[in-house]
């Protein structure tokens, strides 16, 4: 018995394109989604009084490598106030919770998902 296989290299050649182009398009939903809740918990946080800077401190990197990509959102610790978030975020004994980072994030979580199907939809074409 013998079995052919015509076209395993093309195949092949297609998957690895299609695979490049996935991580490419994932970092594009990854950075698009990070940036829509960036700048949703900085608006949600923006107008009070004791917190001038906090909000300018809220920023996003993104990271990855090879079939991974991801971000890190919230205040950046070189900014002044970042290190109010958790507390204005969860509040304190005496301090009421100013949620911001948790909503801005479900907020914005069908809006991945979706981001996510392009990415995959149009990496397989």
């Amino acid at each position: 018995m013998n079995i052919t296989v015509i076209g395993a290299r093309e195949t092949a050649a297609s998957f690895i394109a299609s695979a490049l182009a996935l991580q490419y398009k994932s970092r594009q939903a990854v950075e698009i989604t990070a940036r829509k809740v960036k700048d949703s918990a900085k608006q949600r946080v923006s107008g009070f009084k004791h917190l001038p800077h906090y909000p300018r401190s809220i920023g996003y990197d993104l990271h990855g490598g090879a079939g991974a990509v991801w971000a890190k959102i919230g205040p950046d610790n070189r900014a002044a106030q970042w290190g109010l978030g958790r507390f204005i975020e969860f509040g304190t004994p005496t301090s009421g919770p100013h949620p911001h980072m948790g909503p801005a994030l479900v907020e914005n979580e069908a809006d991945f998902t979706r981001g996510m199907l392009i990415a995959v939809t149009e990496a397989i074409r």
